[in-house]
């Protein structure tokens, strides 16, 4: 049997090492070699190679992304040069221009579908998408897209899936979720009948903080052609370079997930005793509302979590100011600990009304765990906060 044909049923470990492995036929090179040229040659008049220029397609990037789309189970992907600059492709071509999107969506998100708004590009709902009323109310009248954030960010709740891409579709919508918290190994949305998978892959799928890059991968193969249109026409691909990167980062994806999330479930098992801590939003403990639900759509609980402080913005400001081995930083799912401020760093670009209507305070911090000794992890935590 071949390499292609035994990775059609090989578990997805094998798949993210394997795919685009010994495939040089130049020289042999066991891995997929870097193509850096801007452009490609014509074999003659008329006669188009593979490639042509690199903002249209590079094979570098090509192999990530069947990486990607044989991870998510899609039919194909489009690799961006930003979660956003994916995000901003799914609005191209619309049923209509209403945009159905959670209230505590990413900052960033947020930010971006307010700029398109005030462009007239697009009709935002913000809506609260754990309110079945609310969802229900929002998806009775056509929508062109919904896009679903589970876990959400930074407050870890969960939607069904099933339940809410049976209603955007029902809507008419094209549905969206954005997968960036637990990445391929942890949760298919497509497996659940959602039209697109969107990442940053700078988070878990690159999974080294040093790369920006984002990806769409999609359920119908027509719309993987289409989205490539799109990203060639704005000019939004990645690099050579920053795919071969983001191509030597999944590689060790599922292996890298396995042990952070390990580690964060002792983590938040600890914060969740201590008497520094109001709150700890992590759906790998029993406490978390929708801990069945995650058991039920997710192949794990992964590495981020949230929690509150007793003491509110003046604790943190207290903790950020010592802890150490966590660095206070934004993004997330690399090898290293971060500690974030949500309200101050992550989600500042949310106006205070929406901040507080999403339940973003200013006692809240966000963890992702990397790939440290977790008692190391956790001594850290303790230091910081007793000054909590």
């Amino acid at each position: 049997m071949s390499k292609k044909a035994y990775l059609e049923t090989a578990q997805d470990a094998t798949k993210a090492v394997n795919i685009g492995i010994d495939t040089d036929t130049v020289h042999g090179a066991v891995m997929p070699p870097i193509y850096l040229s801007s452009n490609y040659t014509f074999e003659g008049f008329g006669q188009k190679r593979t490639y042509d220029y690199a903002r249209s397609g590079n094979p570098t990037r090509a192999v990530i992304a069947e990486v990607l789309t044989r991870l998510e189970h899609g039919a194909g992907a489009v690799m961006t040069s930003s979660g956003l600059a994916a995000l901003d492709l799914l609005w191209q071509e619309l049923p209509n221009n209403r945009v159905v999107v959670p209230h505590d969506c990413y900052g960033g998100t947020q930010r971006l579908l307010n700029a398109r708004t005030r462009q007239g590009l697009i009709e935002v709902d913000y809506v609260d998408q754990g309110d079945e009323a609310a969802i229900a109310a929002a998806l009775s009248k056509p929508a062109g897209l919904l896009l679903l954030e589970t876990p959400s960010n930074p407050l870890m709740r969960l939607i069904d899936l099933q339940k809410l891409i049976k209603l955007g579709h029902a809507a008419g919508a094209r549905v969206a979720v954005d997968n960036t918290f637990l990445s391929p190994a942890l949760q298919n949305p497509i497996s659940f009948g959602a039209d697109y998978a969107v990442h940053s892959t700078t988070k878990y799928i690159n999974g080294h903080s040093d790369v920006v890059g984002g990806a769409i991968v999609t359920k119908d193969a027509e719309e993987a052609v289409r989205l490539n249109w799109w990203a060639n026409a704005l000019g939004c691909t990645p690099s050579a370079f920053d795919s071969y990167l983001t191509l030597r980062g999944v590689r060790t994806l599922l292996v890298r997930v396995r042990q952070q999330q390990e580690s964060a479930q002792k983590i938040a098992e600890y914060l969740e005793g201590h008497p520094a801590v109001a709150s700890i939003n992590y759906p790998g403990l029993k406490s978390h509302p929708q801990h069945e639900l995650a058991k039920a759509q997710q192949k794990g609980f992964g590495g981020m979590m949230s929690f509150e402080l007793k003491g509110g913005i003046e604790a943190v400001k207290r903790v950020l100011d010592v802890v150490d081995l966590f660095s206070l930083a934004e993004s997330l799912g690399g090898i290293e600990s971060l500690i974030v401020h949500p309200a101050s760093m992550t989600h500042a670009a949310m106006s205070p009304e929406a901040q507080a209507t999403a339940g973003i305070s200013g006692g809240l911090l966000r963890l992702s765990i990397g790939l440290e000794d977790v008692e190391d992890l956790i001594a850290a935590l303790e230091r910081a906060l007793k000054v909590a």
